[in-house]
């Protein structure tokens, strides 16, 4: 009778934490835009969308790690409600182009199921670009009606 013991060196599912004072950080290129993610005919034929923002990480980086630093560079995404939705972009092996695929969004000032999540863990590879869509929360506030008479406060 054997019995196997997997401890968490072993845990294939486990990652281990990148040492970023002895690791090269990678270049990761970053497309940013307001609503909505780009088209993938963006990056067709070696082009790739203007606004492009460029990130030195590691793969251990997490996506709110991520967004705070795209808030550090645009003042408009700072506000609270602001979301973050995060897509892939990356080779068609299939044929020419490229694909997108999400893998998870962020909100300015609310915790998400996704603030945790790593590059590593979306499977980004390097040369892959990371698109992302920012989305504002509307300027105008709540109408409020006017109490009524009647109303208690």
């Amino acid at each position: 009778m054997t019995s196997t013991v997997i401890t968490p060196a072993e845990d294939k599912n486990e990652e281990k934490p990148v040492d970023r004072e002895r690791t090269c950080p990678l270049l990761l290129r970053v497309f940013l835009s307001n609503g909505r993610h780009h088209s993938t005919n963006e990056y067709a034929r070696g082009n790739v969308p203007s606004n492009e923002l460029q990130i030195y990480t590691w793969m251990d980086a997490t996506l709110k790690e991520l967004t705070n630093l795209v808030k550090e560079v645009n003042p408009e995404a700072r506000r609270k409600g602001t979301f973050f939705d995060f897509a892939l972009v990356y080779p068609d092996i299939r044929m020419p182009g490229y694909r997108m695929r999400d893998v998870g969004s962020t909100c300015c000032g609310q915790k998400t199921a996704d603030d945790s999540k790593t590059l590593s863990q979306s499977r980004f590879q390097i040369g892959d670009y990371l698109d992302i869509a920012i989305t504002v929360p509307q300027n105008r506030m709540p109408q409020r009606r006017p109490p009524r008479p009647y109303d208690k406060f």
